[in-house]
């Protein structure tokens, strides 16, 4: 059997020279790269104690739904600013190279919900820092953050400090 590294593509010099892109596709191209991702994932925080899921578009979908599903529990949306219909609260964030803000349905936490973070990636770690922002002005306890890769050199792990990372793959470099 391949191990989960196997399945994820590297392409260097993406999307700038010295860049070693991770690619998540050739993951979910796989029936059997996915299956163990998803395995994984939900495995590393079999221990975890949480009421919800939660995860950001796209690929915080794509993974945190079917480990909501197996555990049923219920799966909630974090999307770009303008895409939920009904009263959202938002997190507006800085980027490499801009800014980038996000939302959650208002209702969608519940005050004392424990919420179990879902997503493909961390690198520097501002996304997973606005969401668990997002989550927590809403009245929730984000009891951990689960992804499938970890850009150590990124320092997303710091970034998060005093939160609990998970990460079914760990890559040292950017």
């Amino acid at each position: 059997m391949k191990k989960l590294e196997e399945y994820v593509r590297s392409i260097p010099d993406f999307p700038e020279p010295g860049i070693i892109f991770r690619d998540v596709t050739s993951v979910l191209q796989d029936a059997e790269g996915l299956h163990l991702a998803i395995d994984t994932m939900q495995d590393l925080v079999k221990d975890l104690d949480y009421d919800v899921v939660a995860g950001p578009e796209s690929r915080g979908f794509i993974f945190g739904t079917p480990i909501a599903y197996n555990n049923r529990k219920p799966f909630v949306l974090i999307r770009k600013k303008g895409k939920l219909p009904c009263e959202t609260v938002e997190k507006s964030y800085d980027l490499e190279y801009g800014q980038a803000t996000i939302e959650m349905h208002k209702d969608s936490i519940q005050k004392g919900q424990k919420v179990l973070i879902v997503d493909d990636l961390i690198a520097t770690g501002g996304t997973t820092e606005a969401m668990i922002q997002l989550i927590e002005s809403l009245g929730g306890v984000v009891v951990g953050v689960v992804v499938l890769m970890e850009l150590a050199g990124l320092k997303g792990r710091e970034r998060i400090a005093g939160y609990r990372l998970d990460s079914a793959i760990c890559y040292p470099g950017k």
